[in-house]
């Protein structure tokens, strides 16, 4: 399956330790691009929120809505960790999601 097609957790940041967007989707290329052209309106248009920090990919839509909801209930430490975890320097992970040798996503868990 596809990652366009596929259930998956990600996490938006206006930059390195800026704000931070959790969001759940079936569709990550696409859900990730109408963010990062604001064509969503609210908080991450908002706030300037465009760059892809961490995803971490699902088999069903059930364990990605879970997980999503795990993570909004963490604090912003937590969070900060999960993302540090796979992605140390915070980049913008924009460009290997769109490119064709497409790894899976981090996929870490950290205690609550």
């Amino acid at each position: 399956m596809s990652i366009e097609k596929q259930p998956c957790v990600y996490i938006l940041a206006s930059g390195v330790n800026g704000t931070l967007y959790v969001g759940v989707t079936s569709n990550l290329i696409g859900r990730v691009y109408q963010h990062r052209e604001n064509l969503v309106e609210g908080f991450t248009s908002r706030y300037g929120v465009h760059n892809l920090v961490w995803y971490e990919v699902h088999e069903q839509m059930e364990s990605a809505i879970l997980r999503e909801k795990q993570i909004k209930k963490w604090s912003r430490v937590a969070k900060k960790r999960l993302i540090e975890l796979g992605n140390p320097t915070w980049q913008d992970l924009w460009n290997s999601l769109t490119s064709p040798s497409l790894a899976s996503g981090f996929r870490q868990s950290l205690p609550e």
